[in-house]
């Protein structure tokens, strides 16, 4: 039934369904993790993101329905089956407005649970999915390359399950280094089309005069220099998955004829006066700010539409630093193998540079950052004056919680004050605070009220609210 472990993130202020909805799962050979409000369950979600999430309705608290609501803006990909009581219409059909995946009445019927979660993980790339051709047997196999324990990422690599199963042109859009060609590859992989070729050309690595012709190719005497036919890498991902890397940088010349291969599915080779069609899946990828390139005309708006079709975006490293720690690992036991040597490890000295350098080539620049001090080190433990030397940037100063807090705090009070014009009994107010609070709070840290208050006879004074 299915090909790999799921997870399952279960939410009932119901103790004893919560235990039973857990049993029947996990006979299923699904992990569970269960909580009992939606406030926990928010918090395991960002600890780490399930395949599915199964909530009840009606709880204490925040209710399932604005849990859904959470999780469909965090989580847009993420399916979620919620738990009905008879009686319980009108707040269905507003969960099904919103997009929830499934509905199950209480009490449900197990057929019916296992059927509709094994439909969910299906649609996550956990299970094979009716809509999805038999052919195609999945599992985490397709997505091996990408390492990560962020919930941000693990969404993003469930969009991408969900475009591999149509032929739809696939936009990736993401900082140097952070990965794009890993997911266009795992789009391959995931996609009817995983038998079939994966070509990959990078349009900014490649002369201009010689683009057009690597990718269409030519015939015999078509310029000096053509001694011989040459089939182009269009024609080599016939069938298969054609990933045009930093298309930026594409000429606009070259747009042109493109746009004709996206629309008509034709190419022609160069010196030839002969139509050949291909069947293609085109996955394009940048670093560049397209919208401006196509302000500035360097980019033609027609093609970004026909390539833009689903658009995916690659965080940077430093918005997913959780899995640095993970990266690093697989990249330590990658140049152990591949140099024979005894399997290293990063002093926790070293590790804390690491999780809070600034890496603005991502997972580039740490790959070479751990190489170097992988390469240098004449011991077991890599020590923190190899990852100094390797980073050559001032590591991320990240301030302690309390001192955090002590700056959000001080920032609203400063805040809240301009907004009121220095008047404490509205500032209060507007924090929920009562005066004798809020007074603390302003001693605390050092905060005069009276610095923000408008002179009298100003213009604003009068818009002001007392």
């Amino acid at each position: 039934m299915i090909t790999n472990r799921a997870t399952i993130l279960i939410v009932d202020d119901d103790k004893d369904l919560l235990q039973l909805l857990s049993l029947r799962l996990k006979t299923a050979n699904y992990d569970v993790t269960a909580v009992d409000s939606a406030e926990k369950a928010i918090d395991q979600l960002t600890i780490s993101r399930p395949h599915l999430v199964i909530t009840d309705l009606r709880m204490g608290g925040m209710n399932g329905i604005e849990l859904l609501e959470v999780i469909q803006r965090d989580n847009p990909s993420l399916p979620v089956i919620i738990l009905t009581a008879h009686g319980s219409i009108p707040d269905a059909i507003s969960a099904t407005h919103k997009g929830v995946f499934g509905f199950l009445t209480k009490p449900f019927d197990s057929k019916d649970l296992l059927s509709q979660v094994e439909k969910a993980v299906g649609l996550v790339g956990m299970g094979n999915m009716p809509e999805v051709s038999s052919s195609i047997n999945v599992d985490d196999e397709w997505r091996k390359e990408i390492i990560t324990r962020s919930s941000l990422m693990e969404d993003l690599i469930q969009q991408a399950w969900l475009v591999a199963q149509s032929d739809a042109s696939v936009f990736i859009r993401g900082d140097s280094g952070t990965g794009k060609e890993l997911f266009a590859q795992a789009i391959h992989r995931a996609s009817p089309r995983k038998d079939k070729t994966f070509v990959t050309i990078n349009c900014a690595a490649i002369p201009e005069q010689l683009l057009e012709s690597e990718l269409f190719g030519y015939n015999k005497g078509a310029f000096t220099g053509a001694t011989r036919n040459h089939k182009g890498l269009i024609q080599e991902a016939n069938g298969g998955t054609l990933f045009l890397d930093e298309i930026g940088d594409m000429p606009v010349s070259l747009q042109a004829k493109l746009l004709r291969v996206i629309q008509e599915r034709v190419i022609r080779v160069l010196g030839s006066t002969q139509d050949i069609s291909v069947d293609i899946r085109l996955i394009s990828a940048t670093h560049r700010d397209i919208n401006e390139e196509i302000r500035l005309g360097q980019f033609r708006e027609d093609l970004y539409y026909r390539l833009n079709v689903v658009s995916l975006e690659i965080p940077p490293l430093s918005e997913r630093r959780e899995d640095i720690s993970l990266i690093v690992n697989k990249f330590l036991s990658e140049l152990s193998d591949r140099y024979d040597k005894a399997l290293k490890n990063f002093s926790p000295a070293a590790l804390e540079l690491l999780l809070l350098a600034p890496l603005p080539g991502n997972v580039r620049q740490l790959r070479n950052i751990v190489e170097q001090a992988f390469t240098l080190c004449t011991t077991q433990v890599i020590p923190a004056s190899l990852v100094k030397g390797a980073l050559r940037e001032v590591p991320m100063d990240l301030p302690s919680l309390k001192d955090a807090k002590a700056r959000f705090e001080k920032d609203y009070i400063l805040k809240i004050l301009k907004i009121t014009a220095g008047n404490v009994s509205q500032a209060a107010r507007l924090a929920k605070r009562n005066r004798t609070e809020f007074y603390k709070l302003l001693h605390r840290h050092e905060v005069d009220p009276g610095a923000f208050k408008v002179p009298k006879n100003s213009p604003v004074e009068s818009s002001s609210v007392g």
